[in-house]
């Protein structure tokens, strides 16, 4: 008795399986969490008296802010290059499970500061998902 098994695709499906409208929200989705590690990534490598407070506060060494500010800004040119844009994700989740754990840590406010990095997660998966179809073939989200 021959059985046969479903096998799985190499490649993705089509891009053209995104409609217009849900590529144009993920890349909205998208841009907003890119202005804010854009930002964040500016303000570390400027090494900015705030950052140095607040990095100080955490129980950082100032000298790191720089350090913070361009492995940030790295993960974030991976993110924005489509080629490259789920190995962005998958390290900017890394950077920000360590802001996680640095809030728990320091035993910051849990829904306004310690999980604010899992929001921006989110945000970076979330206009992924809906602007690649690659990202849609690895996470399922919706029965068809």
């Amino acid at each position: 008795m021959t059985t046969t098994r479903p096998t799985a695709t190499a490649t993705p499906p089509a891009t053209g399986s995104i409609s217009p409208r849900a590529r144009l929200a993920g890349r909205i989705v998208s841009g907003l969490a890119v202005l804010f590690f854009l930002f964040d990534s500016i303000t570390h490598i400027a090494n900015v008296e705030q950052v140095r407070t607040a990095m100080a506060d955490l129980g950082f060494d100032p000298s790191l802010n720089r350090v913070f500010g361009v492995v940030l800004a790295a993960c974030l040119i991976l993110y924005v290059i489509p080629a490259t844009s789920i190995l962005g994700a998958v390290l900017l989740t890394g950077y920000l499970g360590g802001a996680v754990a640095t809030n728990l840590l320091t035993e910051q406010p849990i829904l306004s500061t310690t999980l604010a990095p899992i929001y921006f997660g989110i945000l970076v998966w979330g206009g992924l998902y809906l602007r690649d179809a690659r990202v849609r073939a690895i996470m399922p989200l919706v029965r068809r």
